[in-house]
């Protein structure tokens, strides 16, 4: 099981949890591409101007630029970026600290 917590503010945290069931079926190509689309599709404007878009930039723009209210509400797109963010890191724990700008 991976869980992650995605950060707005130190009092407005949302956690999910994603079991192994959930990202059977999804590989890594595939989740890279979708937080890809995601970042494309929001606008995000990458931190480092200049050269290639490292996938934590990419995940950390996905979750700001998504917005709060996706997260809050538990959405099928917070679900998908959850699963996503576990497939492409691998970690069993992961903090996407928003206002920090870091991933943890």
């Amino acid at each position: 099981m991976h869980h992650l917590t995605v950060v707005f503010r130190a009092d407005r945290e949302y956690e999910f949890n994603v079991h192994a069931a959930d990202i059977a079926k999804l590989s890594n190509e595939a989740a890279r591409e979708w937080l890809q689309e995601e970042f494309d599709e929001l606008e995000c404007t990458p931190s480092n101007p200049v050269g290639k878009v490292l996938i934590l930039d990419v995940i950390l723009n996905v979750a700001k630029y998504g917005g709060e209210q996706r997260f809050a509400q538990g959405s099928q797109w917070a679900t998908q970026f959850a699963a996503c963010v576990a497939v492409v890191l691998d970690r069993p724990a992961v903090r996407i600290d928003i206002p920090g700008f870091v991933v943890g």
